[in-house]
Formats: structure tokens, sequence, C-alpha cells
């Protein structure tokens, strides 16, 4: 019997949340007894849609799990955001090489930050690998773009784009 639940925090800037983000996350509520989606804000950082605006596509998406909380923290180092929430690990996606070289260096520093604080990562499968909020922000505007970029959204991001961009 564990003494401590599993407490799992995924973060990033969900701008805006995709497919490949959803896989992960439903990797995590399998993974972990909670898990808490956090959207990080840097100040130095550019965002096309807002944080209110991104709380609300990720809570519309993420209804059906009941082992999840929404959340955001703003310019702190995310180690320190798990540790106030208690969690016991970070989960982290791996899509390339150079996602693997960031991520590894950022484990590392987290380890010597708070070694008790594990890092997961996860690879998604081959057909979402290259999924990324920049690359569905690219695909908006060109003619047949609803079409596309329904492909790689959840339901309620596509009707928030939609809004977006009438």
């Amino acid at each position: 019997m564990r003494d401590k639940k599993r407490t799992g925090v995924y973060a990033g800037s969900f701008d805006p949340l995709t497919i490949g983000h959803l896989w992960m996350i439903e990797q995590g509520v399998r993974l972990f007894d909670r898990l808490v989606v956090a959207v990080g804000i840097n100040p130095e950082k550019r965002y096309t849609f807002s944080l209110e605006d991104r709380l609300v596509m990720l809570r519309d998406s993420l209804r059906q799990f009941r082992n999840l909380s929404v959340t955001s923290f703003s310019n702190r180092y995310l180690i320190d955001y798990a540790q106030t929430i208690g969690a016991t690990h970070i989960l982290r996606g791996i899509r390339s090489e150079s996602d693997y070289e960031y991520e590894r260096t950022m484990r590392n520093i987290n380890g010597d930050l708070d070694s008790s604080i594990c890092t997961v990562f996860l690879m998604p499968p081959r057909d979402i690998a290259e999924v990324s909020s920049s690359m569905v922000k690219g695909l908006v505007g060109p003619k047949g773009w609803r079409r596309v970029v329904r492909k790689y959204v959840p339901d309620p991001v596509y009707q928030h784009i939609i809004k977006a961009h009438p």
C-alpha cells in the first residue's frame, strides 16, 4: 500500500490545447491518482490566447476526467510550483531529439532543486508526434483552414478558434 498519493503536474502554455496535449493528459490521469494541468505564464512571452481563454478551453476539453484539476502559475520555476501543490511527479512530453535535449536538461536542474519529485517522460504516438500549438496557429487563415485545424484540436478549442477567426 502506498503512503502518499501520486500527484502529477503537467504544465505548458496550452496556447492552444492540441490533441497532442490531450493524449498526454489522458495518459497522466491513468498514471497518477491526481493530475494538475497547469498553465505556466511567462511574463516575457507573448500569447495568442489570454490566460482566461486558455483556462476555459482546458476546462471545457477536460470535463470528463474526475482526478484532474486545471490551474495556472506565473513567473516561477515549475519545480517550485510542483512543491507548493505537493506533486510527486512532473509529466513531460518528448516529440523530437531537440525536445529530449531540452527536457533532459530541465529534469536534471529540477532534480538538483528537489530530488524527491520525479520527472516522467512520455512519447506520443507517431500520428500525433508532430502536433504542436505553434503548428496549429500556423494553419489558421488560408482557404480551407477550418477543415485542417479541426483534426488537431479538441472540439471546445476548435469552437473557440472559430469564434476568434470568423
